[in-house]
């Protein structure tokens, strides 16, 4: 099996947008599994572990130490009654031993490993502080030194003004004894890593929580997504992404944390219509063509791994072994199989392409992105578009193709002519599912 650290380090590409292993470009794309390290046995995790690799996922998020992780299989993991020096002992070597054996067994399989070292409730609640997280840092670094499929992440839905030094402290003392490991910060509901950590050298790319909440959510006012002074975007998560790629310095960035899928909108009332495949897909494909450097995924019954004896939360309804087969998990390959098609690396956001490339109506924003040979656009609601005249930019002649982003199935329609005329492009009309398409133009050679 070809593993992708063995082309080379993961690191940040020289345009400082996108991930690179040696000459390969790498897109991060990931999925949310919180308490893996806490909820599953060594099989289990097996099994998870293979079922993300075969549907295409390069990166699997989970924490080390949670605060209150609701495991009832084990006193492992939690630091609600313990400061987090007392993982460092001896009596916690089980623990650890079986953190190092799952990595092991994702490195096997090819797959990064993107470690939060604690959940943020535990710098909130003081369990890891200034006292004792240079300590702790070491005995991560010492414990994971060996394995090679390991890039850190700070934080963990929490905004980077609480614990800051914490944090400082942390990735300073990863940058400047663990160098080759890429760093980033997983933050707060509706907030990006660059609001707190723009000047931080020792941060290597940014992560945005675009969250769970729909649009006209804002004044819920629940405890993971308080109103603040920050930019408020909504459902609208590309706006993460253009505003961060215009800073200054750029780092890449991705979205840490969208709508899962089987989480109600809203997160906390059940009541609420639940996510579906067709959101995760609108939220990945509008970060990924605006320039993100990956898109990390997520399903409710994986997060908590629901079904391995704790009560669910956040209105979970099928266990993770069931969740694992839903269908949104496997439209994220589609996304990565086109993204690599056209040398995502060597593309950009080419919204000028579109006849009108002011944002409309939420639903109806499309993306435009590619290079002077092909492009793709998506549209999430599926209704006719215009392509502007695109004085030169991609002018030529391309092969048509409407592209389902439920089934990866590529339909040619046609060669398309481009160059100082408008072109109307009506997707086709789905018979049993949400109508969004993705057109794909190639250039005819």
């Amino acid at each position: 099996m070809n593993k992708p650290w063995e082309m080379g380090i993961l690191r940040v590409m020289d345009n400082k947008q996108y991930f690179i292993n040696g000459a390969t470009p790498f897109f991060m794309l990931g999925d949310t599994a919180w308490t893996l390290f806490q909820k599953l046995t060594k099989d289990e995790s097996y099994t998870y572990l293979k079922n993300r690799k075969e549907k295409g996922f390069t990166t699997i998020a989970a924490v080390l130490v949670n605060y209150q992780s609701r495991n009832p299989k084990s006193a492992f993991g939690d630091v609600s009654e313990h400061d987090i020096t007392e993982f460092l002992q001896p009596s916690h070597d089980d623990y650890w031993k079986h953190i190092e054996s799952v990595v092991s067994m994702a490195e096997d399989l090819g797959l990064y490993m993107a470690l939060l070292p604690v959940w943020g409730s535990v710098v909130k609640n003081g369990k890891l502080n200034e006292q004792n997280v240079e300590a702790y840092t070491n005995f991560l670094i010492k414990k994971f030194a060996r394995l090679p499929n390991i890039c850190w992440v700070l934080g963990g839905d929490i905004r980077g003004d609480v614990g800051f030094a914490i944090w400082g402290k942390m990735g300073t003392l990863f940058k400047s004894k663990d160098p080759s490991r890429l760093i980033g910060y997983h933050p707060f509901g509706r907030t990006c890593s660059s609001y707190w950590f723009q000047d931080c050298a020792w941060l290597d790319f940014h992560m945005f929580q675009s969250g769970h909440r729909r649009s006209d959510q804002r004044q819920l006012n629940a405890w993971d997504e308080a109103i603040s002074s920050e930019p408020w975007f909504g459902e609208e998560s590309f706006r993460y992404v253009q505003q961060d790629l215009n800073k200054t310095p750029k780092r890449p960035i991705l979205d840490g944390e969208p709508s899962y899928e089987m989480i109600p909108q809203g997160l906390h009332n059940k009541n609420e219509p639940y996510w579906q495949a067709h959101h995760v897909r609108r939220y990945a494909y509008w970060s990924a063509l605006s320039g993100a450097a990956g898109h990390i995924y997520g399903h409710n019954a994986i997060i908590q791994f629901y079904g391995t004896g704790s009560d669910p939360v956040y209105g979970a309804i099928e266990p993770w072994d069931l969740g694992i087969h839903d269908v949104g998990s496997s439209h994220m390959q589609i996304m990565k199989v086109l993204l690599e098609e056209i040398e995502f690396s060597n593309s950009n956001p080419m919204q000028d392409v579109l006849d009108s490339n002011d944002w409309k109506e939420q639903d109806d924003n499309n993306i435009a992105f590619g290079n002077q040979d092909n492009l793709l656009v998506y549209s999430y609601s599926g209704k006719p578009f215009m392509l502007n005249g695109i004085n030169g930019k991609l002018s030529g002649t391309f092969e048509g193709y409407w592209v389902d982003p439920s089934s990866g199935v590529k339909s040619y329609f046609g060669d398309v002519i481009l160059g100082h005329q408008p072109v109307q492009f009506s997707p086709p009309n789905k018979k049993t599912s949400h109508n969004d398409w993705i057109l794909k133009l190639s250039r005819n050679k």
